[in-house]
């Protein structure tokens, strides 16, 4: 039992820097609070000047009292400390008789500290038990330096709506009136959500200074006034909580140049608080572990769960997804549940997205703001579409914007590429409002769980929907839901083995079936597709089919038909009638055939496919597919499906390509053609045979490349040659002309195949010098024939060189003499330079060449090395590398440098010269040797032959 001897102390749990904080209900003790204040808090007694607990038990709110009635001096603030009080807010002392008289009536001091503390602002009651560790303590922090930095005067919180921002500035609004190192009066505005303007914000900043504004002033005039009054008051914090819109402070009337006057924000926006303030931090939502301990403590300390209970319970924070109101909205609920069922009947209304919940509605109204708050439709037809995606789910940006132009959510435009540029900036949009969370480095999305619940709720407002995305569908939902008014369905990731001949839903307005990811789906009866004669978009990718419904033949409307790894399909039905169809993706799928009527389906922009049975691409299609943007011919299982490059050159709209041609005669061709295919804006192109055979991976030896500009006439390119180039060089355009790789980031040569094989090198031109200007990385494996790998170009980019397994290879970057390839000033600069510089060369392995005699015959200086590697190199005797020097002259290695690894050590001690004589010596401790393995058999005596 407590009494006033109770350790009250064991109610706070000590922080860093001296502080504490109340175990009961998270309130924060600033550092040399004494044990008065805080049994003051715990006794639940007002008029104290400290917010009172209401989460402590009623045993220590006695004790408290009790110790309090003890010690009157311990509660009450001294005439010292009024006057120190008084001091710190600038405002007039109080006589010697007057604080004597103070002393004496102890209960007007109180009265008077009081009255001081409302001349800097009030006390803000929270509204929650909200926590006080982790990342909120570490967000406080950071905030709290800003604000005791005089070269920052304007400050931002931001994140998703009740995530906890106006709970954290009400912290540190109250953490601000508590300390005694501030002495700034604290203003408190809440912005409002309608009708926002400037003369509405000014009026209420006006409305907190006791400030009145005509209302016949222009903004102008009115933020004159209010920025006389504001420089009048001196040191001020002013906190703008949830603003929607940003504004030029000086516009409003805020004088943020002050010295000592800081403006916060808090807002949705990330844009906002970059267009606004100096500094800003995002608020994310709690981890699982403080999340958890947050509804324990809404709950109550005293109810003890039942483990079926606390698993319930895991799964509710879960579903909340660390959003902290609605992680208290759900606890206030369960106090008054029971039984076991009852948390589980919570539990699926919270998991099915029943908004309409009583003790979830506030919740969901608040994030519903953010909804309609966007201004454009394709913003937010955008983000309802996203709901259509399973709980969680990792969502590709380029997947849904191509989703996105299927539906006619963004408009056609005269390129693919311009419609990905505004679903780009439609996506930047809502990760900007935080109604979608970027994630993978940028290359996709994530929609928070309960703004996917208000989502789909806001969905249902205003179509029939059925979405059952991630479920665990077995079978598809009875017909009663399936209405003549369903407009979109979406059944992804589920477990759905078959659509039986008795489903045959009549939905005319049905525009999108969704039913990817059931990857037991083997069977879809004829009769499924009959009566869907609206149906737009039907994605059945990564499924089991086997063979489409002929069926689908009949979908006239269908403008997208993705089967994307549907590796069992064998069979599509005729296309003739699917006029409109403008995407068409068939990737690693099993079909033996092009499907029938391909060539009438003269809209399509995008085709992806691959084939098993066809060595070749029929000849004539390509020609009727004049619309193509997007042509992918990926390869089969056994060999890759070629393409005549003449075919390819009349597709004059086209802007992405990936293909393989027979021989270098059909990539002649396609770049006989570039006239016609100047719109193309990324290549990936292989040439000639790869087969198993070839001396490495098939799997390999397709390149994945990136590059985005400067090919054929500045369009860019990636480039794969195989065995075809073995004994020819490149195939050379037009001397009016010049094919130009500056910003091929990757070259990958495999089996035979080489860029210059035994050939001369191109001959030279004024544009020569930047051909592989933009190269990143180069590698080169198992290539037979080739001699010399790269000329002297420009190579400033180049951050890999990766040889291995080549045996005829001699000289790594030939050597160009010394104004070869030149003109002009270039020429006279380069007659005087014969080294090379490689500035980012990271990486150089140069591994199994048992002819390399020369890296290069000059130079090379590349101080950003970070791994050298030369194994089996006997006839190398010259290292090129120069080291960099000290300021003493001294040989250094390279900061970055962390491994040489060579082979044999013999090879290294006697045969290998470095440019700089010491430089050996310099790099020994980097260097490693490969361990020669000695095994020894020990036989028996008995057995030994030679007994």
């Amino acid at each position: 039992m407590a009494g006033p001897n109770y350790q009250f102390w064991e109610c706070v749990e000590k922080m860093d820097a001296g502080r504490a904080v109340c175990k009961f209900c998270d309130l924060e003790f600033g550092k040399g609070t004494t044990i008065s204040r805080i049994k003051s808090h715990l006794s639940g007694l007002t008029g104290r000047g400290i917010r009172i607990c209401n989460e402590v038990p009623e045993e220590i709110k006695d004790a408290a009292r009790a110790a309090l009635d003890g010690n009157v001096s311990s509660r009450m603030p001294t005439g010292e400390d009024l006057v120190g009080a008084q001091e710190t807010t600038g405002e007039a002392t109080q006589t010697e008789d007057q604080v004597h008289h103070l002393v004496d009536n102890p209960w007007d001091v109180i009265a008077a500290a009081a009255h001081l503390m409302e001349t800097r602002g009030d006390l803000i009651s929270t509204s929650s038990p909200m926590l006080k560790g982790g990342a909120f303590v570490e967000n406080t922090r950071k905030i709290w330096s800003w604000i005791m930095n005089d070269e920052i005067s304007t400050i931002g919180i931001y994140g998703m709506g009740l995530v906890g921002k106006t709970e954290m500035l009400k912290h540190i609004h109250n953490e601000l009136l508590q300390s005694q190192d501030i002495s700034h009066r604290l203003y408190w505005v809440n912005v409002p959500q309608e009708d926002f303007s400037i003369e509405t914000l000014q009026n209420l900043i006006a409305k907190r200074l006791d400030l009145v504004l005509s209302s016949e002033d222009d903004i102008m005039h009115r933020a004159t006034k209010l920025s006389k009054e504001l420089t009048q008051k001196q040191k001020w914090i002013l906190i703008l909580d949830d603003l929607w819109d940003d504004f030029e402070p000086h516009v409003l009337g805020i004088p943020v140049s002050l010295e000592g006057c800081k403006l916060i924000i808090s807002t949705r926006s990330e844009e906002i608080c970059l267009k606004v303030t100096d500094r800003s931090i995002r608020v994310n939502p709690l981890s699982n572990k403080e999340a958890l301990k947050l509804f324990m403590k809404k709950l109550g300390h005293n109810i003890e769960l039942s483990s079926e209970k606390k698993r319930i319970a895991e799964c509710i924070v879960e579903e909340c997804g660390g959003l902290p109101q609605g992680i208290i909205a759900m606890a206030g609920s369960m106090k008054r549940l029971r039984y076991n069922r009852q948390w589980d009947i919570a539990l699926k209304e919270l998991e099915q997205s029943r908004a309409g919940e009583s003790h979830m509605e506030k919740v969901f109204t608040s994030l519903k703001s953010s909804y309609t708050r966007l201004k454009k439709y394709h913003q937010k037809a955008g983000f309802l579409y996203c709901a259509l995606f399973p709980k969680a789910f990792v969502i590709p940006k380029d997947d849904l914007i191509a989703y996105l132009i299927d539906e006619g959510v963004i408009r056609k435009q005269e390129s693919r590429e311009a419609e990905f540029c505004i679903g780009h900036s439609l996506l930047d949009r809502l990760e900007d409002v935080c109604l979608l969370e970027s994630i993978n480095g940028g290359s996709a999305v994530k929609m928070h769980c309960l703004i996917r619940d208000m989502a789909i709720e806001t969905y249902q407002e205003y179509f029939p929907v059925i979405i059952k995305a991630g479920v665990k569908l077995k079978s598809l939902s009875g017909a009663e839901e399936w209405g003549e008014k369903l407009v979109r369905v979406s059944l992804i990731e589920n477990q759905i083995k078959e659509i039986p001949s008795r489903h045959s839903p009549s939905c005319p307005s049905l525009s999108t079936l969704l039913l990817h990811y059931n990857r037991k789906l083997e069977l879809i009866a004829d009769t499924f597709f009959e009566k869907l004669h609206g149906l737009k978009i039907l994605d059945l990718s990564y499924t089991d089919i086997v063979k489409m419904p002929d069926s689908v033949s009949n979908l006239v409307r269908l403008t997208a038909l993705l089967l994307v790894g549907c590796e069992k399909l064998r069979h599509v039905p005729s296309l003739e009638n699917l006029r409109e169809m403008r995407r068409l993706d068939l990737y690693r799928t099993a079909l033996e055939d092009i499907p029938l009527g391909l060539e009438f389906v003269s809209e399509l922009r995008y085709l992806r496919m691959n084939s098993r049975g066809e060595k070749e691409f029929p000849g004539g299609i390509l020609r009727k597919l004049s619309r193509l943007q997007v042509f992918i011919l990926g390869r089969g299982q056994q060999f890759p499906m070629t393409v005549k490059g003449e075919d390819v050159g009349c597709l004059e709209k086209l802007e992405d390509l990936e293909c393989h041609f027979k021989s270098h005669s059909d990539l002649e061709m396609f770049l006989n053609s570039r006239d016609k295919t100047r719109s193309l804006k990324t290549y990936k192109i292989y040439v000639g045979q790869i087969e198993e055979n070839d001396g490495c991976n098939v799997k390999t030896a397709i390149s994945y490349l990136n590059s985005h500009q400067e090919v054929i006439n500045r369009d860019s390119s990636s480039l794969v040659s195989s065995s075809c180039f073995c004994s020819s060089p490149l195939p050379q355009p037009s001397p009016s002309s010049h094919v130009i790789y500056s910003d091929l980031e990757e070259l990958n040569c495999f089996g035979s195949s080489s860029w210059f094989c035994s050939s001369p090198l191109p001959q030279p031109s004024p544009s020569y010098n930047g051909i592989f200007s933009g190269l990143k990385e180069l590698y080169c494996f198992g290539c037979t024939n080739t001699k010399k790998l790269l000329p002297h170009v420009s190579l400033q980019n180049l951050e890999v060189i990766e040889v291995n397994n080549c045996e005829k290879m001699e000289e790594i970057i030939e050597r160009r003499s010394d104004n070869e390839g030149l003109i002009g000033e270039e020429s006279s600069r380069s007659s005087t330079t014969t080294d090379l510089e490689l500035p980012k060369l990271r990486d150089l392995k140069l591994i199994k060449l048992p002819e390399l005699k020369s890296i290069f015959s000059a130079k090379l200086i590349c101080h950003s090395l970070r791994v050298i590697h030369v194994r089996n190199c006997a006839k190398l005797k010259r290292m090129p590398i120069c080291l960099p020097l000290l300021e003493n002259g001294q040989l250094s290695p390279p900061p970055s440098l962390r491994e040489i690894y060579i082979e044999p050590e013999e090879w290294w001690e006697t045969e290998l010269k470095w440019e700089q004589s010491n430089a050996k010596n310099v790099l020994r401790h980097l260097v490693k040797f490969k361990e020669v393995r000695v095994s020894i058999m020990l036989i028996p005596l008995s057995q030994s032959p030679l007994i």
